[in-house]
């Protein structure tokens, strides 16, 4: 079990009184450098949601659509995830539908076109590293999954989390004027120092 640290522990008491709250939800940026801990919010949200009977959609940038979110994901939880991006065949995405049609998978992972899967109860929907342009799809059927987050979790009574280290310049704007909550992630977590770039670059 991993210990939170105060940061994270005040964000996560944060999110609590959002699932509990019967009201509307106000959204919450989660603004955290890399290796605040944010993965580690997202996964005790979603604990509590899902405690709750509730689902969960975590929507990512389909370059960081990782392997190693999945994997933390599936250690905490098994198998009752399920996995949306497009490098599946359109067999695999069907099959990932049907499954969350039939309740069998509570927590969706995917990148932008996620955003639309049929899940019923929504608790929780995550945006992680929320300023990605990849979020805008820009051909066909044109939407900003992002937006569209906003718009569901306000429509589905979810509280929405917007994940950054570097938040959209509107995103902070609105959670300078108190349209979202605001939970700060400053230190990364055991204190493990900010990378470093190569070549000496500063």
């Amino acid at each position: 079990e991993i210990l939170l640290n105060t940061e994270q522990q005040k964000a996560l008491e944060m999110i609590e009184q959002g699932l509990r709250a019967t009201e509307q939800k106000v959204p919450i940026l989660v603004y955290g450098v890399t290796g605040s801990g944010k993965t580690e919010i997202y996964i005790r949200a979603t604990e509590q949601a899902v405690a709750q009977g509730k689902q969960v959609l975590v929507l990512v940038p389909e370059i960081s659509l990782t392997p190693q979110l999945v994997r933390r994901f599936r250690a905490r939880f098994g198998s009752g995830i399920a996995i949306l991006h497009s490098g599946l065949s359109d067999g695999e995405r069907y099959d990932e539908w049907r499954r969350i049609r039939r309740g069998l998978a509570r927590i969706v992972i995917g990148a932008r076109s996620a955003v639309f899967a049929p899940l019923e109860k929504i608790g929780i929907i995550v945006v992680d590293e929320e300023h990605e342009a990849s979020f805008k799809q820009a051909e066909g059927l044109r939407y900003n999954a992002r937006d569209l987050a906003l718009v569901r979790g306000r429509m589905e009574g979810a509280t929405v989390l917007l994940g950054s280290a570097t938040p959209l310049i509107t995103t902070l704007h609105a959670a300078e004027q108190g349209r979202l909550g605001l939970l700060s992630l400053p230190q990364r977590v055991r204190d493990i120092p900010m990378p470093t770039l190569l070549g000496g670059m500063q």
